[in-house]
């Protein structure tokens, strides 16, 4: 099932305009969530991204849009596709409502929810060998409209086309001052001794539900000092650790980039204390 603006209809039936702002203009905003036996993870901090997300958009939001009637809007799918009990991911995207070229004919909004099942309860962290490679054949524009998650994800996609054909399982981008910006589907962070840096938004990154977390938990741990400043590619065969979050898998460990291979002992500790604030928050 997937609502449609808040009719739930069969997969099957579910249909947009071939006009449809979004596809036409890349005229949209979504979020991505994570749920666990009908508790939506860090919540309250989506919530506030996607009013956010809107607003730089310049979308008219309505004023059912109340955090109680999106998270009851979710729910209810949640419901009727049996996953109330299980964890669940979920994309809620919004796009500006039919009308105009370029200048859109109205600032109002429509909106879509889709639901997946996912496996595991809480995060674990992969053991894996997971390899990556800087992506340069396009850049992340650093400013405001890269901190959103919009459907403008033309680098994102090249660049998982590219990892696939060489057999990396992610890449990292950088953008136009060749500064490491992200990951293809999350927030980057390099760990030195016990110095986290992580890029800031200004640079590009997005602003991630997860880095947040990431950025409170490190802020209360003496043993550990983070900051937010510009990452070098230069830098990031100097580091002990790397690790990608994302509200989906949490942490990330990166093994391997290029020549150098990364322990994850940093990575460990904090996905542990990710998991903990999942659970109460």
């Amino acid at each position: 099932m997937v609502n449609i603006n808040g009719n739930l209809v069969e997969d099957k039936d579910a249909t947009i305009s071939v006009f449809n702002r979004g596809l036409a203009y890349g005229d949209s905003v979504f979020e991505t969530l994570r749920v666990i036996n009908g508790k939506i993870i860090f919540w309250e901090d989506h919530y506030f991204r996607f009013m956010s997300s809107m607003r730089i958009m310049r979308m008219e939001i309505p004023s059912s849009f109340s955090p109680e009637f999106l998270e009851e809007e979710i729910l209810e799918l949640l419901k009727v596709e049996k996953l109330i009990n299980s964890p669940a991911r979920i994309r809620f995207t919004v796009f500006r409502s039919f009308g105009g070229y370029y200048r859109p004919d109205t600032l109002d909004i429509e909106y879509i929810i889709t639901s997946e099942k996912l496996d595991d309860p809480f995060y674990l962290l992969k053991e894996e060998p997971y390899e990556v490679e800087l992506f340069k054949d396009h850049y992340v524009t650093s400013g405001l409209l890269s901190t959103i998650k919009s459907n403008n994800r033309a680098v994102n996609v090249l660049g998982s086309i590219f990892a696939k054909e060489n057999d990396y399982n992610n890449c990292l981008l950088i953008n136009e001052n060749k500064q490491v910006v992200e990951a293809l589907n999350g927030n980057i962070f390099l760990v030195n001794g016990n110095k986290i840096k992580t890029p800031p938004l200004k640079d590009g990154a997005l602003n991630g539900i997860s880095r947040k977390q990431i950025l409170s938990i490190v802020g209360v741990l003496e043993e550990l000092e983070i900051e937010e400043t510009s990452i070098s590619p230069f830098e990031l065969q100097k580091a002990d650790e790397l690790f990608i979050s994302n509200v989906i898998v949490g942490i990330q460990s990166i093994s391997k980039y290029r020549k150098k291979e990364y322990g994850n002992e940093i990575a460990k500790q904090l996905l542990t204390k990710l998991n903990v604030k999942a659970r109460l928050g």
